[in-house]
């Protein structure tokens, strides 16, 4: 796992950009360093040394450095690969996952991507025919940024601050993407916060050459049957007519080989553990002898899994068939640590991101970090397995598909006039709505009036911009299906995953993701409705096979996610009058109507309406602006 960063065009010939850009990343790579620099050509790379320690520098090279690649990320099928590669004439240097990324390209050229199975971001440099080639994972598990410079060259790199530390590098608000953040609590678009720098998206690669730039899709995740489209990759989708237990099978039989990949490692490699199946499920079958756990310092108890967890770790080392039992390390996150956490988080998320957890996470894995390199973690259960409880939700609200549309959306505009609120209200305006326009994702902050009303701009862009082109191609799926299939291409990478490796990343921490691989995606794929949500049971095949590895009632545990008190401390002296300063402050004017903010977080004190999700949105937008346009504001903490 590393930070990685270069550019093209430059004619400065200075290489202290490039060391800049490098110490910004520092800490994805505390290990060690390397720069290439060649012509108007410069690479740059932080090393956090994971495997082949000895030999796993980079930049690295092909036999006749003609290639030169710079690399973040894990290949678990390298050894299969380096074989392949082998007997076809190439020679290898060292026993690392990155020289066979070269080889591969030699072989192979951009189509090397679909012999991969891993996460990366990785950029290769071709002196001869003087073409950058970068590609990222199909999940989005490692991020990629880059600008393009006036002269047509290209800017790249692991983080944004990095790009920042470039003098031709753009620094003003996309305010686009800001109205879509209030929507989505993300940033949902392919053009950062930052306007002018981009992501590169999952499963897309890139080739600059002569200042043209061209960006395509190589891997689309879907849970659609149909042919995969490129001519390289063999279809793995089964016929639909599969039973129950070949099913089981097939995803057991992934789930195993791909936990088991996941922790090949020249280090000690531990887990992320809650009181959930998913995570519980990765310690069971792996070979982990340390988890860490966090929960929040909050009186009742009821935003703390940790005493659950310590439970769950008695049962579980008390069944026959644990071969060893692991060592649990905790932490309980105090109120004024989560607070004064939160200029750090934004400062290391590069955007905003109003998903309170990353708070959480961050601790975890600074706990984490104290005593090894490497984590596994359970993102991508839910997504893929159907674990999130609002996929229930089309079968709740079916009743509604035998009302015309006319008399939905009559009965829908009669209720939303209706000035207060009651139960049940929700319920008729959600069924009323077409799933397009009701699920954008597991979070849905603001809808787009409520930001006409809030947005100093006027802006009130409609989620289903970003999350049409998606559902347009999944209207042959099942309700629920589609759902999963938005939160695969957009939660997951804009939320879930990016909090991941930017919170570990943050601390030297390598995260490693087993549930999103391709074996297990492909199996995935094969589950039906049934498989996924059962009335209340959600993951249900799943959970049937976790119930042979963990106990019964961890097995059976409900969705619990990641709760964080932020209502609760919104509703205190000291938290409501730290907002309150934000929402009065300079930025604020300049973004939002302040009348608008104090309404919001008035409301939520009195116990009037329950704001908290909308109120930490706008509030760690600030706190973000504040962190990177503000020349007066420092983090004590960051050493850079």
């Amino acid at each position: 796992m590393c930070g990685i960063c270069g550019f093209t065009e430059d004619r400065s010939g200075n290489i202290e950009v490039l060391q800049a850009m490098m110490e910004k990343m520092r800490h994805r790579g505390p290990d060690g360093e390397g720069i290439y620099r060649k012509g108007r050509t410069a690479l740059g790379f932080r090393r956090l040394s994971i495997i082949d320690l000895k030999n796993g520098d980079q930049p690295m090279y092909n036999e006749d450095k003609s290639l030169v690649l710079v690399f973040n990320g894990e290949i678990y099928n390298y050894q299969e690969l380096v074989d392949t590669l082998l007997k076809k004439g190439h020679q290898f240097q060292n026993h690392s996952d990155t020289e066979c990324l070269l080889h591969a390209y030699e072989e192979y050229g951009k189509e090397m991507v679909h012999h991969l199975r891993g996460m990366f971001a990785f950029a290769v440099w071709d002196e001869k025919t003087e073409t950058l080639f970068a590609a990222r994972d199909p999940f989005g598990i490692k991020p990629f940024y880059y600008f393009r410079k006036k002269d047509g060259g290209i800017v790249f790199a692991s983080e944004i601050k990095s790009l920042l530390e470039h003098p031709d590098c753009p620094k003003k608000v996309n305010e686009q993407a800001l109205d879509y953040y209030l929507s989505f609590q993300y940033s949902a678009l392919e053009e950062t916060f930052f306007k002018g720098i981009f992501k590169l998206m999952p499963g897309y690669h890139l080739t600059w050459r002569d200042g043209n730039l061209r960006t395509e899709c190589y891997k689309k995740i879907t849970l659609r049957q149909e042919k995969e489209n490129t001519s390289k990759e063999k279809n793995t989708s089964k016929e639909k007519n599969t039973s129950k237990e070949e099913r089981k099978r097939n995803l057991e039989e992934a789930l195993a080989d791909s936990i088991r990949i996941h922790q090949n490692s020249d280090v000690e490699v531990g887990s992320l553990l809650s009181s959930g199946v998913d995570s519980n499920y990765i310690v069971s079958k792996s070979r982990v002898h340390q988890t860490f756990s966090v929960g929040f310092d909050e009186g009742d108890g009821r935003y703390s899994e940790l005493e659950e967890i310590r439970r769950g770790e008695e049962r579980q080392s008390s069944r026959k068939d644990r071969a060893e039992a692991s060592f649990n390390r905790q932490k309980l996150i105090s109120a004024e640590e989560f607070w004064n956490a939160v200029p750090e988080v934004m400062y290391y998320m590069d955007e905003p991101l109003a998903d309170a957890s990353a708070v959480g996470l961050y601790f975890v894995d600074q706990m984490a970090a104290k005593h090894l390199k490497v984590v596994l973690s359970g993102e991508g259960a839910d997504e893929l397995f159907g674990g999130y409880p609002i996929y229930g939700e089309p079968g709740a609200l079916a009743w509604f598909g035998l009302l015309g549309s006319g008399i939905r959306k009559g009965l829908k505009i009669r209720v939303k006039k209706i000035p207060f609120q009651f139960k049940g209200k929700n319920y008729i305006l959600r069924g009323c709505e077409d799933l397009e326009h009701r699920f954008i994702g597991n979070a849905k902050i603001f809808l787009p009036e409520e930001k006409k009303k809030l947005l100093k701009s006027g802006r009130g862009g409609e989620p289903l911009d970003v999350t049409g082109k998606t559902y347009e191609g999944s209207r042959k799926l099942d309700a629920v299906s589609r759902m999963q299939e938005v939160d695969l291409n957009y939660w997951l990478p804009g939320d879930i995953l990016l909090k991941a490796d930017k919170m570990s990343m943050a601390h030297s921490l390598e995260c490693r993701v087993p549930y999103l691989d391709p074996k297990v995606y492909q199996a995935a794929r094969l589950l039906k409705k049934k498989d996924k949500i059962r009335g209340n049971r959600t993951k249900v095949l799943f959970r049937d096979i976790a119930a042979g590895a963990v106990p019964s009632a961890t097995a059976k545990k409900a969705k619990l996610g990641f709760p964080v008190p932020i209502r609760v401390w919104l509703r205190q002296p000291e938290y409501y009058h730290k907002v309150l300063k934000r929402f009065r402050s300079p930025a604020s004017e300049q973004f939002f109507q302040v009348q608008e903010l104090n309404r919001l977080l008035v409301e939520h004190r009195d116990g009037i309406r329950d704001n908290s999700r909308k109120i930490w949105a706008v509030y760690v937008f600030l706190v973000w602006y504040e962190v990177y346009f503000s020349d007066s504001f420092r983090i004590p903490f960051i050493i850079c």
